[in-house]
C-alpha cells in the first residue's frame, strides 16, 4: 500500500478547491496552447542567486536558508516596503540578511529567540512610523522567536541537527516546521483542509540548490513538491489566460484592495493556480515531456519577475505570513 505524503495531500486539497471555485476559474482549453511552446525547449534548471543569498560553511549555510525562510513573507505589506534601488520586496529582505551574514555571520538561536520589532527594523532598514511596517517587522521578530525557541528546545540550538532530523526528506521538513505557528500554511475552505506549506517547500528546494543536493541539502523527494503557491505565480497564470477571474475579484485586485487572509477569494487564487500547473504538467506528460512542479514554479517565477508582467495589471496582495 503506497502512503499518502503532504504533497499528495496538498494537490488533493487543491484540487477539491479547484472543483468548487466561485470567484477563479481554470481555463482548461488554454492549458494546451500555453504548454505547447514550453515543450520545445528546456525548462529553466532552477538556480540560486548567490550575490542576494548567503553560502558558505554547511551550518552557516544552512542557517543561513532557515532564518530566511522564517521571514520569507509580506509580499501585501510590500507595496510599503522602503526597497532598495532596482530591488523587489524579496530581495530587499534577503540582501540585508546576506550583508549580515557575511559581515558578522548568522544569528544564533538565541540572538532569534529574543530579536525584536526594533532589531527588524533597523537590519531591514524600514520605517517605524509607517504602521504597516510596523506590522511586517513584529511578524519577522515573531517569526525568528518561534524559531531560536525551536531550536534551543528541540535541537539543542543546532541548525544542522533541525535539518539531520528531516531524514533527507522535504515532507519531513514540512512535518517539522509546521510545529512553528507562522510555517503552518493551512487554509480551511467550506470544510476542506487546504494545506499550501510554501515556505516550507521552498526551503527544501532552496537548501538542495545551496549545496548541490549533497549533505544536508539532499532530499529525495524533491520530484514531489508542489508550486510555491504565493501572489506572483497566479498573477502569471492569469496574464497568460490560465486561471480567470471574477469581474468583482478583478476589480478589488486592480483597485489595490487588500484580499483578506483565508478568504475564499484568496484561497480560491493558491489553490487554483496550484491544481493548474498540475494539470499542466498532465499535458506535458502526454506529449512525452516530464516535469516537475519545481521546474515548472521556476518558469513561472522568474516570468513574473520581468517587467512586462508587472506593468500588467495588479497582483493580488494578501497580508499573510505564509507568502
Amino acid at each position: 500500500m503506497i502512503q499518502r505524503t503532504i504533497f499528495d495531500e496538498i494537490r488533493e486539497g487543491c484540487r477539491q478547491v479547484a472543483d468548487r471555485a466561485r470567484h477563479v476559474r481554470i481555463v482548461r482549453e488554454r492549458i494546451p496552447d500555453y504548454v505547447s511552446p514550453l515543450l520545445t525547449r528546456a525548462l529553466l534548471v532552477p538556480s540560486l542567486d548567490t550575490v542576494s543569498h548567503f553560502v558558505g560553511e554547511d551550518e552557516a549555510t544552512v542557517a543561513f536558508f532557515i532564518t530566511l525562510a522564517a521571514v520569507n513573507f509580506g509580499s501585501g505589506y510590500f507595496p510599503h516596503l522602503r526597497k532598495r534601488p532596482g530591488m523587489s520586496g524579496y530581495y530587499t529582505i534577503a540582501t540585508a540578511l546576506t550583508e549580515r551574514f557575511r559581515s558578522q555571520g548568522p544569528f544564533t538561536a538565541g540572538e532569534l529567540a529574543s530579536m525584536s520589532v526594533h532589531d527588524c527594523t533597523d537590519l531591514f532598514g524600514q520605517d517605524l512610523t509607517d504602521v504597516v511596517m510596523v506590522e511586517l517587522m513584529d511578524l519577522f521578530a515573531k517569526a525568528w522567536n518561534d524559531l531560536g525557541d525551536h531550536l534551543i528546545t528541540q535541537f539543542d540550538s543546532s541548525f544542522s541537527s533541525f535539518i539531520e532530523a528531516a531524514h533527507h526528506t522535504a515532507a519531513n521538513l514540512v512535518g517539522i516546521l509546521s510545529r512553528q505557528m507562522l510555517f503552518r500554511d493551512i487554509s480551511h475552505y467550506h470544510g476542506i483542509e487546504v494545506p499550501f506549506f510554501k515556505r516550507s517547500q521552498l526551503l527544501a528546494s532552496d537548501l538542495s540548490l545551496a549545496m548541490d543536493g549533497r549533505r544536508l541539502g539532499r532530499f529525495d523527494d524533491l520530484d514531489q513538491l508542489t508550486i510555491f503557491a504565493d501572489n506572483l505565480v497566479p498573477h502569471v497564470l492569469r496574464l497568460e489566460g490560465v486561471l480567470e477571474y471574477s469581474q468583482s475579484l478583478n476589480q478589488d485586485i486592480e483597485a489595490e484592495q487588500l484580499i483578506p487572509a483565508g478568504s475564499d477569494e484568496e484561497i480560491e487564487i493558491r489553490a487554483c493556480s496550484v491544481h493548474a500547473v498540475e494539470l499542466m504538467i498532465e499535458a506535458a506528460a502526454e506529449s512525452g515531456v516530464s516535469w516537475t512542479a519545481r521546474d515548472v514554479d521556476q518558469v513561472l517565477w522568474h516570468q513574473g519577475q520581468n517587467p512586462q508582467y508587472k506593468k500588467r495589471g495588479k497582483r493580488h496582495r494578501t497580508r499573510t505570513a505564509f507568502y
